[in-house]
């Protein structure tokens, strides 16, 4: 089983991407979606959370508002926070190698927003990262409910720049020509990618 890492920074695409892939056979899991079910009320993160930010739990679910600001500027913070939740989401896209394994999936995609910022890349065979120009992603960014410039700008400093994720991708892939040009792109990777062996999840691992 081919295991394809799919990023990109904010704005540039990557939802639809994502959303093409699975169209084009690929289960994707979706590591921003792990971390709300992780979050929600009986997640699996809750107790922990609690443990170490009890006033961001509110009716048996964490406020991720509240999160952010009790993490903001507090490194030892969120790195203990990142402590007790990275091993939850990495069990749960465990768990979905492992259902996508048994089905006998040859390409399986993990959309991940912060690959490269968490190492992500060591744990799939290859890398695509999706782009546009840079006035189309501000453009993208600021049509969000709640967005400005300000916020685009933290966010884009917490980032790995567009043209480094560029650089060391595997696959870059535009999104700024139309989304059947996209599409194109997505669907030669995969093709490409079911010829191959590999090497993250090997025919011999035990699911």
């Amino acid at each position: 089983m081919i295991i394809l890492g799919l990023t990109g920074s904010i704005g540039m695409g990557k939802s639809t991407a994502a959303s093409m892939l699975r169209r084009l056979g690929c289960p994707v899991h979706d590591a921003d979606a792990s971390v709300h079910k992780l979050y929600a009320r009986g997640g699996k993160a809750v107790p922990a959370i609690q443990g170490l930010f009890p006033d961001v739990v509110k009716n048996g679910s964490v406020d991720r508002a509240a999160l952010a600001t009790a993490v903001l500027g507090r490194p030892d913070a969120l790195k203990r926070l990142e402590a007790a939740v990275h091993p939850l989401t990495r069990a749960d896209a465990d768990d979905f190698l492992k259902r996508c394994a048994r089905r006998g999936v040859p390409v399986a995609v993990m959309d991940i927003p912060l690959l490269y910022e968490t190492k992500g890349e060591q744990r799939v065979d290859a890398v695509i990262v999706v782009t546009a120009p840079a006035w189309l992603q501000r453009q993208r960014v600021l049509a969000r409910p709640g967005m400005n410039a300000a916020k685009l700008a933290n966010i884009l400093a917490r980032q790995v720049p567009d043209a480094e994720k560029r650089r060391r991708a595997d696959f870059v892939v535009p999104t700024g020509l139309g989304r059947r040009l996209t599409l194109l792109h997505l669907r030669r990777i995969v093709v490409a990618m079911k010829q191959r062996q590999g090497r993250v999840w090997s025919p011999t691992r035990k699911v």
